[in-house]
C-alpha cells in the first residue's frame, strides 16, 4: 500500500502546485491538470527512464503532451524533480519550487503551452493545437526504431481532443508501422471546454474505437496508482518484444480531482482565486489525509536513468553532381533530351542524399510514384528510411516533426495542393524548431488537365508569411524554393538538407528545358540573372521562368531590352534585387503561376521598405482556373503567357 500512498501524496502536492501556478499567472487550466496528477506522477517519478539533469538525452524515454493546455502538471513535477531548463544546453539551470510562480511570464521557460524552443527540453515539440501530439510521438517511435534505441514514447491525449481526425490518422499509422514502443494514453475526464464531451468520446466508445483499430486496450482508473503502475510495467515489457501488439490506455479520470468544489463544467481555463482557492486547498488536504495514512518517511520513487548512448558513426559522403547521378542510374539519355520535370530531379536528388547522409528520411502520402519520392525507396539500402504515410497529410507533417526532434532530416512529399491540409501542423512544427523539408509536387497551373482541385494556388502566399518573420534560431521561419529546371531542383534539394530549419519547395509536373548546368550554384536566399537588360526587369519563378524567357525574344523584337531574374528563393537578397531594378529604370514585372501574395508581394515589400521610387506590375493567377488540355492553354486562360508579359511591359514603358 505504501507505493499507492506515495503516489497519492505526490499527485496531491503537484495538484496544489498547479492551483498556485495558474493563480499566479491569472490563466491556465488547473482542473485538467488535476485529472492528470496521478498519471504524471507515475510517469515522471517512476516509470519513465530519463535524467532530470539531461532531459533531452538521446536515449531517454519521451513524454508528448498532446493536450498541451495541461502542461502545468508537468511543470509542477519538473519543479519538484529539479529538471534542467534553458535554451543554451551548456548553461541550463535546475527548476526550483518557486519557479511555479513564473508560468506564462515573458522570460520564463514555463510557457503557456509546451515548447522546447522556449527552454523546456523535456518536451520534443510544441503542442496545444489539439490532435497533433500522437503523430509527433509516432515520429519519435519511428526514429527510435531506425536508430535501434530502446526508448519508450508516452503520449497523453484528451478525450475531447480525440475527435480530431488526425488522431485517427495517427492511430492507423501506429498500427501500420507496428510501433509498439508508442503508448497512447487517453485522459477521459468527460469534460471539454464548453460542456461535456460527446457520447462518441466517452471512454467506452474510445475503447471500442481503439480495439477496432487493432490496439490491445487497458481501461484503468486514472487515479489508482496500482492500476497505473501495472499497465505502465506491462507496456515496458511489451515494448521490448519485436512485433508485439500495440497497447493503448483509456484512463477514467475526474476533471478537478480532489476538489469537489471545482468539478463539473464551468472551470475549464479558469484559475481558482480567493475563497475558491482556500476551499480547493482544504479539500486537497482532506484527500491527502484520507489516502496517505500508510505513507512512511522511507517511501520514495526511483527515477530510472536512460541507457548510455552508443556512439554511432553516421555515414556522410560527398554529394554527386546531377550529371554524375544520372549516369549512375543509366539515365544519360535525359541529358541529351535537354529537359526533365523538376519533380523527377527531386527524386534523383533524394536518392543521392540518402546514400551520403544517414540522417535523411523520406515520407510520402500515397503519391510517391508521382512525386518521385519512390526513387528513394527503390534503393534497397534506403528503403527502411522511407515511410509511407498514406492519405493522411496532417499526420505526416507531425510525424516528421517527431523524426526531426530525434535528429533526423525528414523530407515530406505530396501534391502541393494537399500540403494545404497540414498548414496548422506545419506551423506548429516551425514553432517547435523542426528541421522540416516539405515538397509540394504538381505545383501551380501547369498541371492543366486535372483542374483546380489538384492545383496549389494560395500555397505561396501562406508560406510567404513565414518568410517575413524569424524563427528561434534567428533565420527566416521558412524558405520557399521554386526551381525552374532539373539542375535547380537537384541543387536546391541538396541545399535544403544542409540547412537547419523549415523549407518548402514546389516541383512541377511537366518537363522543362534545362537552364543550368552542374557548375550552377544555388543558395537559400539567392536568385539567378538569366539575361541582363536596361529597360525593364522581369522577375519570375518556377514554370513561369520559361514563359518569361520566351517573352525576352518578343521584347527584343519590339526594341525593349529586358533583364530576366529567376527568383527561385523567397526571401531573396533584397539589396542585390534592388540594384538590378534600379539598373532597369525601376521598372519591374513579376510573373508567377499562383494566386497573389507571393513573389509580387515580396517585391512590393522590398520596394516599399527601400523608400526608392519603383514601378511594379504583378502578374499572377487572378481567377479560379478550370481544366485545360495543355499548360499553354492554361496560361492563356489565366492571362500570363509570354505575349501577356510583353503587353504588360509595353504598357508600363509607354506610361513612362
Amino acid at each position: 500500500m505504501s507505493y499507492e500512498a506515495a503516489v497519492h501524496a505526490q499527485a496531491i502536492e503537484l495538484d496544489k502546485m498547479c492551483l498556485e501556478m495558474t493563480a499566479a499567472a491569472g490563466a491556465g487550466h488547473p482542473t485538467t491538470c488535476m485529472s492528470l496528477g496521478h498519471l504524471v506522477t507515475v510517469l515522471m517519478f517512476s516509470s519513465m527512464r530519463y535524467s532530470p539533469e539531461y532531459p533531452d538525452y538521446p536515449t531517454s524515454d519521451r513524454l508528448v503532451l498532446s493536450e498541451g493546455h495541461a502542461v502545468p502538471i508537468v511543470y509542477a513535477a519538473a519543479c519538484k524533480l529539479g529538471v534542467k531548463v534553458g535554451k543554451d544546453p551548456e548553461n541550463r539551470r535546475a527548476l526550483k519550487a518557486e519557479d511555479v510562480k513564473t508560468l506564462r511570464e515573458w522570460k520564463s521557460e514555463l510557457d503557456g503551452h509546451p515548447n522546447p524552443m522556449e527552454g523546456f527540453p523535456f518536451f520534443d515539440a510544441a503542442t496545444g493545437s489539439l490532435g497533433q501530439g500522437l503523430s509527433v510521438a509516432a515520429g519519435l517511435g519511428e526514429a527510435a526504431r531506425l536508430d535501434e534505441i530502446d526508448r519508450r514514447i508516452y503520449c497523453i491525449i484528451g478525450d475531447g481532443e480525440s475527435r480530431e481526425g488526425q488522431i485517427t490518422e495517427a492511430l492507423d499509422f501506429i498500427m501500420d508501422r507496428k510501433l509498439n514502443n508508442v503508448l497512447p494514453i487517453f485522459n477521459c475526464n468527460e469534460f471539454g471546454q464548453a460542456d461535456r464531451v460527446s457520447l462518441q468520446q466517452s471512454f467506452e466508445r474510445i475503447k471500442g474505437r481503439l480495439e477496432a483499430a487493432g490496439f490491445d486496450v487497458r481501461v484503468i482508473d486514472g487515479h489508482a496508482p496500482k492500476q497505473i503502475k501495472e499497465v505502465m510495467d506491462e507496456f515496458a515489457k511489451r515494448a521490448k518484444e519485436e512485433g508485439g501488439k500495440c497497447m493503448a490506455i483509456v484512463a477514467k479520470t475526474v476533471k478537478g480531482w480532489g476538489c469537489p468544489s471545482m468539478q463539473g463544467g464551468g472551470w475549464h481555463g479558469k484559475p481558482a482565486e480567493g475563497e475558491a482557492m482556500k476551499k480547493a486547498m482544504a479539500e486537497l488536504d482532506e484527500r491527502r489525509v484520507e489516502l496517505t495514512s500508510s505513507l512512511v518517511s522511507s517511501d520514495q520513487f526511483m527515477i530510472q536513468p536512460p541507457k548510455e548512448l552508443r556512439e554511432r558513426e553516421l555515414k556522410n559522403g560527398e554529394m554527386p553532381s546531377f550529371s554524375e547521378m544520372l549516369k549512375k542510374l543509366d539515365m544519360e539519355s535525359v541529358l541529351q533530351s535537354g529537359k526533365m520535370a523538376t519533380r523527377r530531379a527531386y527524386g534523383i536528388a533524394l536518392r543521392a542524399l540518402g546514400q551520403v547522409n544517414e540522417r535523411v528520411v523520406v515520407l510520402d502520402a500515397d503519391v510517391s510514384n508521382s512525386t518521385f519520392a519512390d526513387n528513394f525507396r527503390k534503393d534497397a539500402a534506403l528503403a527502411p528510411r522511407f515511410i509511407e504515410c498514406k492519405i493522411a497529410e496532417q499526420n505526416m507533417f507531425s510525424v516528421a516533426a517527431g523524426l526531426s526532434a530525434a535528429g533526423k532530416i525528414p523530407f515530406c512529399s505530396t501534391f502541393a495542393k494537399f500540403v494545404t491540409r497540414g498548414y496548422d501542423q506545419i506551423e506548429m512544427a516551425i514553432n517547435s524548431g523542426a528541421n522540416l523539408k516539405i515538397i509540394g509536387s504538381h505545383a501551380g497551373i501547369s498541371l492543366a488537365s486535372d483542374g483546380p482541385s489538384q492545383m496549389s494556388l494560395p500555397d505561396v502566399s501562406w508560406f510567404r508569411a513565414f518568410t517575413t518573420m524569424r524563427d528561434h534560431r534567428g533565420n527566416p521561419g521558412c524558405y520557399i524554393l521554386q526551381p525552374s529546371d532539373a539542375y535547380a531542383a537537384y541543387g536546391l534539394t541538396t541545399v535544403m538538407a544542409e540547412y537547419e530549419g523549415c523549407c518548402y519547395m514546389r516541383t512541377l509536373r511537366p518537363d522543362t528545358e534545362f537552364l543550368y548546368s552542374d557548375e550552377s550554384v544555388f543558395n537559400l536566399g539567392g536568385f539567378e540573372v538569366l539575361n541582363e537588360g536596361r529597360d525593364v526587369m522581369l522577375v519570375a519563378t518556377g514554370y513561369m521562368v520559361h514563359e518569361a524567357n520566351k517573352a525576352l525574344d518578343l521584347l527584343d523584337k519590339a526594341g525593349i531590352s529586358a533583364t530576366l531574374v529567376d527568383a527561385y528563393s523567397i526571401p531573396f537578397d533584397t539589396d542585390k534585387m534592388l540594384d538590378l531594378a534600379n539598373a532597369n529604370g525601376g521598372y519591374v514585372i513579376t510573373v508567377e503561376d499562383n494566386y497573389g501574395g507571393g513573389l509580387g508581394s515580396a517585391m512590393a515589400d522590398a520596394f516599399t521598405d527601400s523608400g526608392d521610387a519603383f514601378t511594379l506590375h504583378q502578374m499572377y493567377v487572378k481567377r479560379i482556373p478550370k481544366s485545360a488540355k495543355t499548360p499553354a492553354e492554361m496560361l492563356k486562360m489565366c492571362n500570363i503567357t509570354a505575349q501577356d508579359i510583353v503587353q504588360a511591359a509595353m504598357r508600363m514603358l509607354q506610361v513612362a
